[in-house]
């Protein structure tokens, strides 16, 4: 069975030029980790290459700026400044962390950018370990270090105050906002019509062809945890300037002791997430709200998450693992789009 998904009624003015064809053209590569493409329908006059080489300086720029993975980079100096220590930041990165920030205090800590000793001491960062599963001893110093209250902001001049031992990561955020920066810069350059995607989030703007919307499929993992083709309940979504962005228990995981371990803990408890959730797709229009709300619901759980998003009307998709099945279950505001 497929489940069509159409967020509104897309219409479009007969003068409307988003109607007319033009060269599609695919760009790809690698970044943050995974993969990244850029399917764009090209007017008159634009050129490829120079439109590959923007989408390269723009991912440079957020690499450079927020990967945890390189030492230059300004995340990295962060964490590893002392206590007291007040650090200018790009706008860029202010801007990502004062929405984190602001996601944190709404999730009631749910989603967290604090995070990162966390990440590492299961080993999904750049700081390795010497165990598959860390003692309860190591857990509880790193989440001892998670708080998202003891990161100060300072708006006029746009820094940000180390309180000694906060170790920031925007694993859960920065590819929803690299898709964003690469999605506003070609909307700057008169280009309308494109589909962008790093590592399964993704952003549609204008038509495919014709008057065609950006259809893509919703992830759906396999019932045993790890990822595989779409199920025969296969939701598909126009994406027609929106973005969706899916959070789940297959993507990066640990096997130790016959046990499943996911990439996705709870900032609250220290541990992976156990509450039977596969994945949660968000669909909003930013591509960084849609990324970290994703992981946030993850975390919330079924009930939780879904009566969060119910309250604040978030269009989530939650796929539940019940016993050897997989049953999913709709937002309001998704199930509208139905």
């Amino acid at each position: 069975m497929r489940t069509v998904l159409v967020p509104h009624q897309i219409t479009v003015p007969p003068d409307d030029d988003r109607r007319h064809s033009g060269t599609m053209t695919v760009l790809h590569g690698k970044t943050m980790g995974t993969t990244w493409t850029a399917k764009l329908v090209l007017p008159d006059g634009a050129i490829a290459d120079e439109i590959e080489q923007r989408i390269l300086t723009s991912l440079d720029s957020v690499n450079a700026e927020m990967s945890t993975w390189l030492p230059s980079s300004d995340i990295s100096v962060f964490n590893r400044a002392p206590a007291g220590h007040w650090q200018n930041l790009p706008d860029d990165f202010f801007y990502v962390l004062q929405n984190a920030i602001e996601i944190a205090t709404d999730t009631g800590g749910a989603f967290d950018p604090t995070v990162g000793h966390l990440i590492n001491a299961w080993g999904f960062g750049p700081v390795t370990n010497a165990y598959q599963v860390p003692p309860a001893k190591v857990v509880a110093e790193a989440r001892s270090a998670i708080g998202w209250r003891r990161v100060l902001l300072d708006l006029g001049n746009r820094r940000v105050h180390q309180p000694g031992g906060t170790y920031l990561d925007f694993s859960a955020i920065a590819k929803g906002f690299a898709v964003d920066k690469i999605a506003e810069d070609l909307l700057s350059q008169g280009i309308r019509n494109f589909l962008i995607e790093i590592g399964g989030e993704l952003r549609g703007e204008g038509f495919k062809e014709g008057v065609q919307p950006w259809w893509v499929a919703l992830e759906s993992p396999d019932a045993d945890g790890r990822p595989g083709p779409q199920s025969s309940d296969e939701f598909m979504i126009a994406l027609h300037g929106l973005s969706v962005a899916t959070s789940g228990d297959y993507r990066r995981w640990i096997e130790a002791d016959g046990k499943i371990f996911a990439h996705t803990f709870d900032p609250r408890t220290g541990l992976p997430l156990t509450n039977r959730l596969a994945s949660v797709s968000v669909v909003t229009q930013s591509c960084m709200q849609a990324d970290a709300l994703a992981t946030a619901l993850m975390v919330l759980g079924p009930v939780d998450g879904l009566a969060y998003a119910e309250r604040s009307e978030i269009a989530a998709l939650f796929v539940i693992r019940d016993g050897v099945q997989l049953r999913r279950i709709m937002s309001p505001a998704m199930a509208a789009m139905a």
